[in-house]
């Protein structure tokens, strides 16, 4: 079969296929036709670099090998993003699919596509099966600079002014990601009840925002750890034009090696970094370091909870995969484990609240930043990396607005005998 022909019939399956699923999607193939023919110039388009990505989706038909498609830009967007075409996924059942989807069109196209080679490039190829972490401290600050030492200027350009890397908290829904977090660290130093003279403990302080918006607002003495080197350097120097160096003390440093005692703790966004194995040395760390009646505030993604432990721990495909490529050694727990964790551990539990549709919005709003900045991500960490984020981002989005994440804060005290010395009511938190 020549390359013509095998065009003709991918041609009259992709046609086959719109109607089928009722699809608003256009498609630009590799010899600049589309189908429809009539489609309208800067409607939605999905463009197919070459044949090869054709064979290799029909040997690997899986989410990897879509990945590496995207990456490598052999299938791309016109005139939308991620969002567009989920806005467009087929309004039909499955059922139907399978009833009027025509097997043999599939079948006698795809044959044709049996002896075509899968092309490239595979920037994805190289990358070691990801696996939990097994709490090593080596290994731990490994897996933290694969994703955060990327580069500071390329997390800059997606990032608010603070350059905060964690959910951020919606007062209203239209706020943009500047006010988020603002609004953000506001929240969590008043969950924590800071006052001045409080000795703080951040544990995975990112960019320092938290660490250095406490100290300026809230006159308490943090310090933060990290595994991060180019984090470090950042907060650091921010720390010195702050002036407020003598309130900050930033550590290249594993958690589970904090020393000291601390009023209040707060880990925001870290939790999922350390492995479903390491729980009880995390939660053992906090209970050592946190003094009687002290306030810690955890802040963590987490999955719906499964009909057992074993259940839950299988990823799916799709989670695999940002474990792999964007967090090696991450897990997330589920909401009753980790309330169950705490209490095991010596705490209280005072609130739990659910921000999951907030980290929708921010991830969305990630992704448009970064997008918008593509040219420049691109000239400073590569257009591979560029792309992964913007799946990444996009996708966790996604699925935050599908609820199969989610996000909660969890304030806790350490337990003691009487009152744990928290308002009656949480009004003031909401002033």
């Amino acid at each position: 079969m020549s390359a013509k022909g095998r065009l003709k019939s991918f041609r009259k399956l992709l046609a086959h296929a719109r109607k089928v699923l009722e699809l608003d999607i256009a498609f630009r193939l590799w010899d600049g036709s589309t189908v429809p023919e009539s489609a309208e110039p800067g409607g939605f388009t999905i463009v197919l670099a070459d044949e090869g990505l054709v064979a290799a989706l029909m040997r690997s038909p899986n989410p990897e090998t879509l990945l590496n498609l995207w990456v490598s830009r052999r299938i791309d967007f016109e005139n939308g993003d991620m969002f567009d075409l989920v806005a467009r996924r087929p309004k039909v059942r499955t059922r139907q699919i399978r009833a009027q989807l025509s097997k043999f069109l599939v079948f006698n196209t795809l044959r044709k596509f049996m002896f075509v080679g899968k092309g490239g490039p595979w920037p994805l190829s190289d990358q070691p099966d990801e696996k939990p972490s097994d709490g090593n401290a080596e290994e731990n600050q490994k897996n933290i600079a694969y994703h955060y030492d990327v580069s500071n200027a390329f997390y800059q350009l997606f990032l608010d002014e603070q350059m905060v890397y964690t959910c951020g908290y919606c007062t209203l829904w239209d706020n943009d990601i500047d006010q988020m977090q603002r609004d953000k660290l506001e929240m969590i130093c008043r969950k924590l009840r800071l006052q001045p003279g409080d000795r703080m403990l951040d544990i995975g302080f990112g960019w320092g925002s938290l660490a250095l918006y406490a100290a300026a607002n809230f006159g308490v003495h943090v310090t933060g750890v990290t595994l991060s080197e180019r984090q470090l350097e950042f907060a650091t120097a921010r720390a010195e034009k702050l002036g407020l160096s003598d309130r900050v003390d930033f550590v290249l440093l594993d958690y589970a090696k904090v020393e000291g005692e601390f009023d209040k703790i707060s880990s925001i966004g870290m939790h999922e970094a350390i492995g479903i194995d390491n729980y009880p040395t995390y939660y053992s760390t906090i209970a050592r370091v946190l003094k009687p009646g002290g306030i810690y505030l955890h802040h963590a993604i987490t999955r719906p909870a499964k009909k057992d432990a074993k259940t839950f721990r299988k990823k799916n495909k799709e989670f695999a995969l940002l474990t792999k490529y964007i967090f090696p050694g991450g897990e997330l727990d589920h909401i009753g484990n980790t309330v169950m964790n705490l209490e095991q551990h010596g705490f209280e539990v005072h609130d739990v609240e659910n921000w999951r549709e907030h980290y929708q919005r921010t991830c969305k709003l990630w992704h448009d930043r970064l997008l918008a900045n593509y040219d420049a991500a691109v000239a400073e960490v590569g257009e591979v990396k560029t792309r992964l984020w913007l799946v990444y981002l996009g996708g966790c989005s996604i699925a935050f607005e599908r609820n199969t994440v989610r996000l909660y804060q969890t304030v806790t005290t350490k337990v003691r005998r009487g009152p744990a010395g928290l308002p009656p009511t949480r009004a003031d938190l909401y002033r």
